[in-house]
C-alpha cells in the first residue's frame, strides 16, 4: 500500500481548488479559502496536522512519519458516513465513538472536532483521497459560503 505524502495532498488541494491559501497555524498547515487574500485569515476546511498537541493526541501523531489530513465536511455527508455527530468532548478528550484513531488510511470523524462534522484520516492512499472528494468538495463548498458571508458583511 502506498501512502500519500503531506505535501503531496497539500499540493493536490490548494491547486485543485481556487481561492485556496495554504497557512501554517496551531502546529499545522491549514487550508484556508481566502482568494486575494482579501481577509486576515479566510475560512479554513481542512488542516493536516503531523504532530500531538495538548488537546489532541488521540491519534498518536509522534509516531514517525504519521500525519492526519482533517476536512470540515457538511453535516448531511458526515452523517451519511457516520450517523449523527457524537457529543463535544470535555478538554483534552476525545469524541465517544467505536474509532480507532490511531489506524492508518481509515476514515474517522475528527477526534476531537467530529461533533462539528470534522472528518479525518492517517496517512491516506490515492484511492481513499479520492473516496474523500466529496467530503472535500462539500468542505470547499462551505467555507466558500462563509467568506462570502463575512466579506459581506464587512
Amino acid at each position: 500500500m502506498t501512502y500519500l505524502t503531506p505535501a503531496t495532498i497539500l499540493n493536490d488541494l490548494v491547486s485543485s481548488f481556487d481561492g485556496t491559501v495554504a497557512v501554517q497555524a496551531w502546529g499545522e498547515t491549514s487550508l484556508f479559502y481566502n482568494p486575494c487574500r482579501v481577509l486576515p485569515r479566510g475560512v479554513y476546511f481542512a488542516t493536516i496536522k503531523e504532530k500531538d498537541g495538548a488537546n489532541d493526541s488521540a491519534s498518536k501523531l509522534d509516531r514517525d512519519g504519521i500525519f492526519r489530513l482533517n476536512v470540515g465536511t457538511s453535516k448531511p455527508l458526515y452523517f451519511e458516513r457516520f450517523g449523527p455527530p457524537p457529543p463535544r468532548p470535555g478538554k483534552g478528550g476525545i469524541v465517544e465513538g467505536p474509532w480507532n484513531f490511531t489506524k492508518l488510511n481509515t476514515l474517522t470523524p475528527h477526534p476531537v472536532y467530529g461533533w462539528m462534522s470534522w472528518v479525518a484520516v492517517l496517512n491516506p492512499t490515492v484511492e481513499t483521497l479520492g473516496d474523500m472528494r466529496p467530503l472535500i468538495d462539500a468542505a470547499y463548498a462551505k467555507a466558500k459560503a462563509s467568506f462570502e458571508k463575512r466579506r459581506s458583511s464587512s
